[in-house]
């Protein structure tokens, strides 16, 4: 065959490949039929970022230099910018991950799920460190941040449809509440704890039931937060109250009284999670 027509037909299967309009394995045949091996990009991952590299032209070369030296400007003189071009700085970061995020799960599911969560890790960081660096150490604003990122967690998770990312915003929420609950009450009896944590596994229960005619996903969250308000009780007094007294017995009537719920409700729990 021409040379020049085999380029030609290998750049289009290149060019179907970036679209979409095979899949992945039919490129790779036709790439075996019409290219040469050195032309062939190999099928596991870290080939083909060596393969890409290979092929790279000096103005990517040069371009991908430049963002890694930017990257370590900012990383190096991060505390000494103004306070406003830090949070921006922050902004930034963030919004571009989730972007790339989001595009990248249309093809990668795993790895796109991978950079939204850094992206939000990225958030929870910076943003405590930057409380720290401005003299906002006070408990009431890491508090109050938490609860921010809880409630950006999840309402992404809900509009991104990422169940687990809908989950981590309600634990975030969770223990805000409960650190809260430790600077505004005083050695609390027992069934005031109980007080404090059970009306609301009650209400995410009765959520859980109301949310999954719209959404399995949701309904499935809704109902582990639930569960996991159901203990708390017990965590929060063992964390924060040190009382371990009757902690044991506590905890062995809750799981028999929740096997029991749960044994009693099997048909419908499970219709509303499964």
């Amino acid at each position: 065959m021409n040379e020049e027509r085999r380029k030609i037909i290998v750049q289009e299967i290149e060019q179907w490949r970036r679209g979409k309009l095979l899949p992945d394995q039919y490129c790779d045949f036709l790439l075996n039929l019409y290219g040469e091996p050195d032309e062939r990009p190999p099928s596991h991952s870290l080939g083909k970022a060596a393969f890409a590299l290979q092929r790279a032209t000096g103005r990517q070369w040069l371009l991908g230099t430049g963002l890694f030296f930017l990257i370590c400007f900012v990383v190096f003189y991060f505390s000494a910018f103004h306070p406003l071009l830090q949070i921006g700085l922050v902004a930034l970061a963030v919004t571009v991950l989730l972007r790339i995020g989001h595009k990248r799960r249309t093809t990668n599911e795993s790895a796109g799920l991978a950079v939204i969560g850094t992206a939000m890790l990225l958030l929870l960081g910076a943003g405590l460190l930057l409380l720290e660096m401005h003299g906002l150490s006070e408990w009431g604003w890491k508090a109050a941040f938490i609860a921010g990122c809880a409630a950006l967690w999840i309402v992404y998770g809900l509009g991104a449809d990422i169940p687990l990312l809908h989950l981590c915003g309600w634990v975030a929420a969770v223990l805000a509440y409960g650190w809260v609950l430790s600077r505004y009450t005083d050695l609390p009896a027992w069934y005031e704890v109980q007080l404090f944590w059970l009306p609301l596994s009650c209400a995410f229960g009765w959520s859980s039931w109301f949310v999954q005619r719209w959404s399995k996903r949701a309904s499935s969250v809704l109902f582990a937060v639930c569960a996991l308000l159901w203990f708390m009780p017990e965590l929060y007094a063992a964390v924060y109250l040190r009382d371990m007294e009757w902690l044991e017995l506590q905890l062995l009537v809750k799981i028999a009284a929740g096997g029991a719920l749960l044994y009693g409700m099997r048909k419908k729990w499970i219709a509303w999670v499964a």
